[in-house]
């Protein structure tokens, strides 16, 4: 059975997006860097972690470790709706809570319902929503904001469920493995890149941009991170429509290749929510193959 490490401990959202990617043996991990390292050294065959949130944005602590360090490519993608459980021990009542713990992000999630049903609470940023779970079971916190199923876990009680102050919130998980064979193409696939551009060149981004729409590619995400110790100056990473077995995205790849000053491959993989990909009219792989064949016989002078 295949080993599954998440960004834990028990009891998070990324443990419920980790068990949608099949059985497995799951495994916890503290944070996302370690999760990543687990599976780089191949203490584990594969990672779950968080990439980015409706509300809150992109997991800069995935970001960060996807562009850095040894490789790793996306596989499997999973979607899952944030709504977030009150854990408190026995007996707490509303009122009796004057502290309450989770991730920075779950906190910003339930602002609004914390601070109209939980007055007197202060927030406290813990690495996790099940690591706010653990301390208030062991009596360190009074109330945490915390993926539903860490009440499986923990001997705590929903003081509410069903929690979220924006009712279509959702977060997007990778399932991320060792370089090696990919996804097959399925016609409703995704391809992640880290992109670092040539600055000191007018118009960079835009050149970049357009490779992908001169190909009839379609960017879906765009997101920037600065480089460590080079202010001023950005990684990019992209999602967009397709998989780079195709002929369209692998053209323009090669095209980002040659005009950045790097480009980090992070994976070609199915889509969660399995919204097609399809290339446009005269972007597809039998026009690429047309095209070149014609191009063959003008250089052979036929």
């Amino acid at each position: 059975m295949s080993r599954i490490a998440y960004f834990g401990p028990r009891g998070t959202f990324t443990e419920q997006a980790a068990r949608t990617f099949g059985d497995a043996e799951f495994v916890a991990v503290e944070t996302v860097p370690l999760v990543l390292a687990a599976v780089r050294a191949g203490d584990v065959d594969a990672g779950c972690v968080p990439v980015e949130n409706s509300v809150e944005g992109a997991v800069t602590a995935t970001m960060d470790s996807l562009a850095e360090d040894e490789p790793l490519y996306a596989v499997g993608e999973a979607i899952l709706s944030v709504r977030f459980s009150i854990l408190t021990r026995p007996g707490v009542k509303p009122e009796d809570v004057k502290t309450v713990a989770s991730h920075p992000h779950a906190l910003a999630q339930v602002r609004y319902w914390v601070a109209d049903n939980l007055p007197n609470a202060v927030p406290v940023a813990t690495t996790s929503t099940a690591s706010a779970a653990v301390r208030v079971n062991e009596g360190e916190f009074d109330a945490a904001v915390s993926a539903p199923v860490a009440v499986m876990h923990y001997p705590l009680q929903e003081l509410a469920t069903g929690i979220a102050d924006v009712d279509t919130a959702v977060t997007r998980f990778l399932l991320l493995r060792r370089p090696g064979n990919l996804p097959e193409p399925t016609g409703r696939d995704r391809t992640s890149l880290a992109v670092i551009i040539a600055h000191d060149e007018p118009g960079s981004l835009a050149n970049t941009l357009s490779e992908l729409a001169l190909r009839g590619i379609n960017l879906t995400r765009i997101e920037s991170r600065p480089l460590r110790g080079q202010f001023g100056e950005y990684r990019f990473y992209l999602d967009l429509d397709g998989h780079v077995a195709e002929k369209r995205v692998g053209d323009a790849l090669a095209a980002l290749h040659r005009n950045s000053r790097q480009v980090r491959f992070l994976g070609s993989y199915p889509k969660a929510d399995e919204s097609p990909s399809e290339a446009p009219p005269r972007a597809t792989d039998s026009d690429y193959e047309a095209a070149a064949q014609w191009l063959a016989k003008v250089r052979e002078g036929l």
